[in-house]
């Protein structure tokens, strides 16, 4: 039986291994002094394991190089993801939005299941084993065999893995060599993308790896006296500069204010689809600017009316009192402030043009984006080896033979929801075949 070796025991490392040990004898080298330990933190602890959705629906999620998953969606797609997980003794339920997660809402037990299977199939497992780099030997392609000597030095000549060099020095070899070392989101978790640094290092084309699905950055002095202000059913929309009139992406749903700027699914998914606008340190490439639809359900005219209701009724008291069935008490003295309307002013005595300025605060509350937050606080790092240097049936690297990569080292990102870890899963299972 031929050998593989599995360098990282992350989702797609021990997804693999599972698999291919049906085929190789293998071995899972993992540095740290446990297995899955992004995945432990991953959907705050929770773990969302994959989305209950078909593959086009899937593929429609991934924001980086979807054409290239084709045939990795078609070969374990969610369903059957699903189906793996329960035949393995995991429970599981699917939450809004297709979201599915392990009953018990305990992602140790997703990372238990897989141990487990791992067990039960002979994985060899080996804990603080720290690869340090690829073995590899040139090798000489039907192509160079019959080429003359003086066009053999344009055939491009291609190496074959051979196995792996620990940390301590220690050699081991194999048939097949997968590496699953992640990206270098949640640094505290091992990340440090050293499998790209490999890849690089035999000149592989790799893309620079940014954060995605992460927080924004905003004005302090606006964000932080709403801090911990958690809105649901609002609209954000986003503008460049150049072109203020268009938003380039918007989103109904949840999102959250922190001290340093704004958060929440509909800012994380907004850091996925925004990358191109953002520089690799995480900074704008030109002014970015978010608007707040507080009440998106409305038009203008119709919260104006409503407005105009309310003032009717409280036209003794200040308006920061008569706004409170609009707003939350912490959003009150900011979209006050936004209007130019002062909020100790007593109702009777608004103009119809504060009272416009409130309504144009209340539909498009701007907050200017200064950048997004670092690879700490990422869901994941966009980026990677190009897909252009991989078989996308097989997840093998064209230019190293019995070389395959599998996960978050690959440059392609998907929003939240549990796409990220079926890219996983699914780059897994090609690999392991």
């Amino acid at each position: 039986m031929q050998k593989m070796i599995v360098v990282g025991g992350g989702a797609a490392g021990m997804m693999c291994a599972i698999h291919a040990s049906k085929k190789y004898k293998v071995t899972l080298l993992e540095k740290n002094d446990k297995l899955g330990k992004k995945l432990f933190i991953t959907g705050k602890g929770r773990c969302n394991l994959t989305n209950a959705c078909d593959e086009e629906t899937f593929l429609k999620n991934v924001m980086s190089n979807p054409k290239f998953l084709y045939s990795a969606a078609v070969a374990y797609p969610p369903a059957e993801v699903m189906r793996s997980f329960e035949e393995w003794g995991l429970s599981i339920k699917t939450e809004r939005g297709n979201r599915v997660f392990p009953t018990s809402d305990h992602s140790s037990d997703v990372i238990r299941t897989l141990e487990q299977e791992m067990k039960r199939c002979h994985v060899e497992v080996r804990l603080n084993a720290h690869v340090r780099g690829l073995l590899t030997e040139q090798v000489e392609t039907e192509e160079s065999k019959t080429a003359d000597m003086e066009s053999r030095m344009a055939v491009e000549q291609k190496a074959a893995v051979t196995g792996v060099r620990l940390s301590d020095g220690t050699e081991l070899r194999a048939d097949v060599v997968v590496l699953a070392t992640g990206g270098i989101s949640y640094p505290g978790t091992g990340a440090s993308g050293e499998g790209v640094d490999f890849l690089k290092k035999i000149g592989l084309d790799i893309r620079p790896f940014q954060p995605s699905l992460v927080p924004m950055e905003s004005e302090v002095l606006i964000c932080k006296p709403m801090m911990g202000l958690s809105l649901k059913n609002v609209e954000v929309s986003f503008y460049r500069e150049s072109k203020p009139k268009k938003p380039v992406y918007k989103e109904f749903g949840e999102m959250l204010f922190t001290h340093f700027g704004i958060s929440g699914p509909i800012v994380l998914s907004a850091s996925g689809k925004l990358q191109k606008l953002f520089t690799e340190a995480g900074k704008p490439k030109e002014g970015i600017e978010a608007r707040i639809d507080w009440k998106p359900a409305l038009t203008e005219e119709q919260l104006d009316q409503r407005i105009l209701r309310d003032f009717d009724t409280a036209k003794n008291k200040t308006v920061s009192n008569a706004v409170e069935g609009l707003l939350p008490r912490l959003a009150i003295l900011p979209v006050l402030t936004a209007a130019g309307v002062d909020p100790e002013k007593r109702v009777h005595d608004v103009t119809a043009e504060e009272r416009r300025g409130l309504v144009h605060a209340l539909k498009a509350f701007c907050l200017p984006i200064l950048g997004l937050r670092g690879f700490d606080e990422a869901i994941i790092s966009a980026g990677g080896l190009s897909v252009k240097e991989i078989d996308p049936k097989s997840m093998e690297v064209k230019r190293v033979l019995g070389l395959r990569v599998a996960g978050e080292m690959i440059d392609c990102d998907a929003l939240t929801g549990g796409f990220n870890l079926q890219i996983a899963w699914c780059t897994a299972r090609l690999a392991a075949q």
